[in-house]
């Protein structure tokens, strides 16, 4: 079979004066491009790289492929960039992998998606979204009272509502006062240019599910990650993903008690269910008394 591969690569340059240093961390990288590329040959397909954007639309204007390999994360800010190339191959009636354009813009839109897997019974830490580009109008007041109704108090967690990979969640995300929040919000809001998201701070273990398939999806993995050494607050932020080796421990299987395990399964494949997704998925919970949040 002839597989064409859409991605988007990081670029080997500075993040720039307007950008922030993690806006392409959710582009792969040549090697992981590489060795997609080089499994399905060893499958016995021919390859072809087709990329993303205008390269991509006029590779498959030519000669499209029979399938579509898809792991193109999408350009720019926009919350609906991900779902950009299955849309596309949708329109030419190109068969692809992965997910729908409708599940993949809205698990880009962390508020969105949060709604949906609560209106199926699934906990999420509760929160607001405020206005994009922290803007001088933030109210911390008004924000802090609204945490209140929906049950929620310092410490809270502030980053951007459309992104992926831990863009723009740092240490210094989790914030314990009004004057800590309103620094947060305007320092997400102008690196991301997009709302921002202040939630509840869940303080307990974290714990990621790889899933597969469709009929029925099958669960192929729980994992635990737990911080290297002994921290106040656990957050799997940038910084720490960056210097995983050093500053995470990953277990796998975890070292969570059955019956939070059996709470963790009946949550994630309700989470893949409940926003449509296909083919492949993980999903990230954080836990409090044996109860999972989806993050």
């Amino acid at each position: 079979m002839r597989i064409g591969i859409t991605f988007d690569l990081k670029a080997d340059l500075p993040a720039g004066p307007d950008l922030p240093d993690d806006h392409q961390e959710e582009f792969d990288s040549p090697v992981t491009l590489d060795a997609v590329a080089d499994v399905l040959r060893g499958l016995g397909h021919e390859v072809e790289l087709l990329g993303d954007g205008r390269e991509l639309l006029e590779k498959l204007l030519k000669s499209p492929p029979e399938l579509v390999f898809n792991i193109a994360e999408g350009r720019g800010i926009s919350r609906s960039r991900e779902a950009r190339v299955p849309a596309v191959l949708e329109m030419l009636g190109v068969p692809y992998t992965g997910s729908d354009p409708l599940t993949l813009a809205v698990t880009l839109d962390k508020e969105c998606a949060k709604r949906l897997v609560s209106s199926a019974g699934i906990r999420a830490p509760a929160g607001v979204a405020v206005g994009a580009n922290g803007s001088d109008t933030f109210d911390a007041s008004k924000v802090e009272a609204e945490l209140k109704d929906r049950g929620c108090s310092y410490p809270v967690l502030v980053k951007p509502a459309w992104e992926g990979s831990s863009k723009g969640i740092r240490g210094k995300c989790v914030v314990d006062s009004k004057e800590e929040l309103a620094a947060a919000v305007a320092s997400v809001g102008r690196n991301h240019l997009q709302p921002v998201l202040i939630e509840e701070f869940i303080d307990g273990e974290e714990v990621t599910v790889g899933i597969v398939g469709n009929q029925p999806p099958e669960i192929v993995g729980i994992m635990q990650v737990c911080p290297a050494d002994s921290v106040r607050r656990f957050v799997y932020s940038l910084e720490v993903k960056r210097e995983y080796e050093t500053r995470v421990r990953y277990k796998c299987p975890p070292q969570i008690t059955d019956q939070t395990l059996d709470s963790i399964r009946k949550a994630a494949l309700g989470v893949y269910r409940v926003l449509g997704c296909r083919d492949v998925a993980r999903v990230d919970f954080r836990l409090r008394d044996g109860v999972p949040y989806f993050l």
